[in-house]
């Protein structure tokens, strides 16, 4: 993507796959709400559910998304009948869900630091679509401008969580291990993105 290698089909792939990430995220988040029993943290992490759900229909980053998708040449109503979807994406996906689910709530926090290396990610993500992919509307890459701003106030708020939260030498390990764990969930995907469908077609 980054060298304009991508093929319009690869580019589809890629945004009805990764929809379904960005579908659940709010589902992750209303988890961890849902297992944290302070509600100052509560007060300020919904802000991450209004920022994908919107307050209203066409607001919110998951409208966004589908407008990029759009902009890419998928119909809206392709992606949200999430049929494109790897069956390797959508078991690396509801397996971050149900870490969020499971898990103690700061754990679930931690995991969410991979935003910290988001905003660098974006930027060069956006620059290059704007570069070599002339084909795609501006307006469609509406979500990614809107995450340069977004990003880093919650990664710093999240960072700011765990280092309060986790200062024994075990609970800092956890942390740890549940960034780790969504490295490799994010990690999953791309990896299934790239190979893409390899099921032989149904036949007689």
């Amino acid at each position: 993507m980054d060298a304009g290698e991508l093929s319009r089909e690869e580019l589809g792939r890629w945004v009805a796959n990764r929809f379904y990430y960005q579908r659940c995220i709010p589902l992750k988040d209303a988890a961890i709400l849902s297992n944290c029993p302070e509600v100052e943290v509560r007060r300020e992490w919904i802000s991450r559910i209004i920022d994908h759900d919107g307050t209203g229909p066409g607001t919110g980053g998951i409208e966004s998304w589908l407008r990029l998708g759009e902009a890419l040449g998928v119909p809206r109503d392709e992606l949200l009948s999430e049929r494109r979807v790897l069956p390797a994406v959508r078991y690396a996906v509801d397996a971050y869900v149900n870490f969020a689910r499971r898990k103690p709530w700061i754990e679930a926090v931690a995991s969410s630091l991979t935003e910290l290396f988001g905003p660098a990610a974006i930027r060069v993500r956006l620059a290059a679509l704007e570069a070599h992919y002339p084909w795609i509307d501006p307006a469609g890459l509406q979500y990614f401008r809107d995450r340069l701003v977004q990003a880093p106030r919650d990664a710093e708020y999240a960072l700011r969580l765990v280092v309060e939260r986790c200062l024994t030498r075990e609970r800092q390990e956890r942390a740890v291990a549940a960034l780790t764990f969504k490295t490799e969930v994010l990690w999953a995907q791309l990896e299934a993105i790239e190979h893409g469908d390899t099921q032989r077609p149904a036949g007689p």
